[in-house]
């Protein structure tokens, strides 16, 4: 079976993406291609080379590449990493697939171990996207627990944001959001198979003031995506309740795999 290609980008290439390419490779190297390239490479920061080390994987082969190295090829994945490398490259040319992931930068991130944290963080991700996409039944995410800062937890009304998880189409809207990166109104009602738009419209209206996602809007589509305001804690309880129900979303996934006519969620890439 042919492998299939993925490229992971961030803004430097010097941690997030260099993290993710390395960890795929190890997963699934029988079935991926994986490179990275950012849009302003830096050097790759030896604290990342540092945590990937600790996780048991060679990073002596990972190289820093600018976004241009790769002009005009193909890939079937094109994964964002950071909320700036998907505002720059919000489409692709060429790719598949795109997804748009955001972690927080683990330069900035509060913590006893930020960089090993993020690799966590990415692991579970990848663990998912593997599980997605059939290509491996085994989860292997990291059993390490990591501390949230405090002052993390003063940013958003716990109340209010556990209140919008109980209701059906929301948890859905924001566990589907969470993996694509960004869907509009018109996605969200294909992969949940709802025909009332007012229906799930009011709903997404519910998370926005809860300021659990944000929207942008582009021609006649508005795009909505997990809040990249929302404080650590909440983004984990999103991700974590992903990662592990998978089978709750899995049609709706297929669903919208197969979906006709989507949206165009703007092509450019600087």
């Amino acid at each position: 079976m042919k492998k299939k290609t993925v490229l992971f980008l961030c803004t430097g290439n010097s941690a997030r993406s260099q993290m993710a390419e390395a960890l795929l490779r190890n997963k699934a190297a029988n079935q991926f291609d994986v490179f990275s390239a950012g849009t302003s490479p830096e050097h790759i920061d030896s604290r990342a080379i540092e945590a990937i080390a600790r996780f048991g994987i060679d990073a002596s082969d990972l190289v820093s590449k600018h976004l241009h190295t790769f002009a005009g090829k193909h890939f079937d994945y094109v994964i964002t990493l950071c909320d700036k490398a998907n505002n720059e490259c919000r489409s692709y040319p060429g790719a598949a697939k795109q997804l748009a992931w955001d972690f927080p930068d683990p330069k900035n991130r509060a913590g006893d171990q930020p960089f090993f944290s993020t690799l966590r963080d990415i692991n579970n991700r990848l663990t998912m996207f593997l599980l997605v996409e059939q290509q491996t039944t085994e989860p292997m995410p990291l059993e390490i627990q990591t501390s949230l800062s405090a002052s993390d937890f003063s940013k958003v009304d716990p109340i209010a944001f556990y209140k919008c998880l109980t209701d059906d189409i929301r948890l859905k809207s924001l566990m589907l959001t969470h993996y694509h990166g960004e869907l509009c109104v018109c996605e969200l009602m294909e992969a949940l198979n709802e025909e009332s738009q007012p229906k799930v419209s009011r709903n997404l209206a519910l998370l926005k003031k809860a300021a659990i996602i944000s929207d942008r809007k582009h021609g006649q589509w508005v795009f909505y995506r997990i809040n990249p305001n929302l404080p650590l804690w909440a983004k984990s309880v999103i991700a974590e309740t992903t990662e592990n129900n998978l089978g709750l979303i899995m049609s709706s996934l297929q669903q919208l795999d197969i979906m006709q006519n989507r949206p165009n969620k703007v092509s450019f890439c600087r």
